[in-house]
């Protein structure tokens, strides 16, 4: 190791990392250090709740990286790039283990975004769940007409839809991999067979959780027989998912779609005693992948040395790159760029132009953003909503130097004298977490991969087959993110709203960053958290463009962003002269944990620098 590097180069160099399962048991343990913060009653509810925080010295690699959010799925993915292995092969075992030693946030009862290069064409592959056939837009409706609570709905089979992540996956890598599919879950079979010592996060969230042991699979997994959660370092095994992992491995997706353990699941979710579901063998089966193109935009950083760069995210469903890419765009049309960052945060003057920009971009997509099967894009093309002319049209709106802007209302992207949408805006809603994964290979190809089971914990339904092995896969609780208020006040349906067959929208924002005038490949980078994905992110990557820092100093910044009319700063994160003065300008500021889960890899002239969340368990692995 070499410290003096990152002075030098904003780089830390590990030579050939490898963790062993004792190394990472050491690594999970120093996550423990510091206490869990409480959460702010006035601020909007995370996905996950805070754990323990750990300082990242950032990771310096020559020919590949993989980052992920647990030390045991980095491993993993580490293992397929050394045994010759492309960056969609290190996805695939990455996730695995992620289902299987951070199942409050993905795995295979989940969906997933992923964004791949191959050195020279960009794909999106869209892993999103589905609403069952049975479905109707008044799913989350009480027997008077209003919307059920966010707790009554998603708890049990009513919020889970079809998963989309393992065929997804299989996909990719009928396109991409290298290494035979089976032998990419060998280390998450061997895992679960043999069993992992709990994370302290795992442990954290496991004793913040009322709603699990109301599952009588989840109940015998995750809590001893006195209803206790296990603690951290006990050591868990899952035959269970060990086995169905094994088929999916020797059959492919058809596994985990057909047969036994879509019949497992489809019970599970019919079955729930007091809230049950739709999702049907039927559903299950017809599951499809969609490969789409993706969503890019040219973006310009001004300050020297000036710089042309390209970056490419998800298409709707998600709204994440369109957010993201908004509220970049918006900022370009103001005196943002000319307000540096000091003593590690953004100052209020830079916040307030930001938090001004965002309001603009939920308000596009609260009305606009929704299942591109089921609405159409305005104009015709979602790119319109990056269009500089439009975007300097939305700057106009802020006063720079002003007060914030009494409301933020949508605009209407496209050619003069477009008309307004037929929808109405969706209500704000909770949204809720994942899990990112990032990797570049050593033949040029790229990924960056958000997966979810959607809250902590998903439906809290644990399926199992009933074969006398213990364990099992969470369900996703995914159709929660569709409006559950179908329509307006006005009557006009909300585009977001419940469809048989639809996707729900989404806040992941896996993202590429390129040079514009090369094509080269820059970055990679992404995060779980909800609607504060977009946040997370639009952070990292003006971090990294702008105020020239490497990858893990740019997600070490204090987190912050805009909900509804809050204004949210990461908790013991700011001054109190900072916060004062966006009161000042009218911010209604609230202070509150927010535990994102940022990975991100960026090329070095000497390689790649990856980073890792110090609010979470990632680390970067790489030779």
């Amino acid at each position: 190791m070499r410290p003096d590097t990152r002075k030098r180069h904003g780089l830390h160099m590990l030579p050939k990392q490898r963790l062993s399962r004792w190394t990472c048991a050491l690594i999970a343990m120093a996550l423990a250090s510091t206490a869990t913060l409480p959460l702010a009653q006035t601020a909007p509810a995370q996905p996950e709740a805070a754990s323990a925080t750990q300082t990242k010295p950032g990771w310096a690699t020559h020919h590949f990286a993989v980052a992920a959010a647990n030390p045991l799925a980095t491993q993993a993915g580490y293992t397929m790039l050394r045994a010759g292995g492309s960056a969609v092969d290190a996805a695939i075992a990455v996730q695995m283990v992620l289902a299987l030693v951070e199942p409050q946030s993905s795995g295979i009862g989940g969906g997933a975004f992923l964004l791949h290069f191959d050195g020279k064409t960009t794909q999106a592959f869209d892993g999103r769940e589905t609403a069952p056939a049975a479905a109707t837009p008044g799913l989350f409706l009480q027997s008077n007409g209003q919307p059920m609570a966010m707790r009554q709905a998603m708890v049990g089979g009513r919020s889970v839809g079809a998963p989309g992540v393992v065929p997804m996956l299989a996909l990719a890598h009928r396109q991409h991999g290298k290494l035979p599919w089976a032998q990419l879950f060998a280390p998450a079979i061997a895992l679960a067979n043999q069993g992992f010592a709990i994370s302290p996060r795992m442990a954290t969230l496991l004793a913040a959780e009322s709603a699990l042991q109301t599952d009588p699979v989840a109940a015998r997994y995750f809590f001893d027989a006195s209803g206790q959660p296990w603690p951290a370092g006990h050591l868990l095994r899952n035959p269970e998912l060990a086995a169905v992992l094994q088929r999916i491995a020797n059959e492919g997706p058809s596994a985990l779609t057909h047969g036994e353990v879509a019949q497992a699941i489809a019970t599970k979710v019919l079955g729930h005693p007091s809230n049950p579901g739709s999702l049907s063998l039927d559903d299950l089966a017809a599951y499809q992948p969609v490969e789409r193109a993706p969503l890019c935009m040219n973006y310009r950083v001004v300050q020297a040395p000036a710089r042309n760069y390209r970056l490419c995210g998800m298409p709707p469903p998600s709204s994440g790159m369109l957010a993201v890419g908004q509220i970049l765009g918006t900022l370009a049309h103001t005196p943002a760029a000319d307000l540096p960052v000091r003593d590690a945060q953004p100052g209020a003057d830079w916040l307030h132009l930001y938090t001004e920009a965002a309001r603009l971009a939920f308000a596009d997509r609260a009305q606009y953003v929704a299942d591109p099967q089921f609405v159409s894009a305005p104009a015709g093309d979602w790119a319109r909503l990056l269009d500089a002319p439009y975007l300097a049209q939305r700057a106009a709106l802020m006063d720079v130097r002003g007060p914030r802007m009494p409301s933020a209302v949508p605009g209407t992207p496209g050619l003069p004298g477009a008309q307004q949408s037929s929808y109405a805006p969706m209500a704000a809603q909770t949204e809720h977490g994942t899990s990112h994964i990032s990797v570049v290979d050593s033949f040029g190809n790229a990924l960056a991969m958000t997966t979810t089971i959607e809250d902590g914990w998903g439906a809290r339904l644990m399926v199992n087959r009933g074969l006398g092995l213990e364990g099992g896969f969470l369900l996703n609780n995914q159709l929660t993110d569709f409006s559950f208020a179908p329509a307006g006040a006005d009557g006009r349906p909300v585009a977001n709203r419940v469809q048989p067959g639809k996707r729900p929208r989404s806040s992941m924002s896996p993202t590429l960053v390129f040079d514009a005038d090369t094509g080269e490949l820059l970055a990679s980078a992404g995060s779980p958290g909800g609607a504060f994905i977009i946040h997370f992110t639009a952070k990292t990557l003006y971090g990294m463009l702008h105020w020239g820092q490497n990858a893990q100093d740019a997600i070490d910044l204090p987190n912050f962003g805009a909900m509804d009319d809050l204004l949210i700063l990461e908790k013991g994160r700011f001054t109190a002269t900072t916060a004062n003065a966006l009161r000042a300008r009218g911010h209604t500021v609230v202070e509150a944990p927010l535990p994102s889960g940022l990975q991100a890899i960026a090329r070095t002239p000497e390689g790649w620098f990856g980073g890792a969340d110090p609010r979470r368990e990632g680390v970067v692995l790489g030779d």
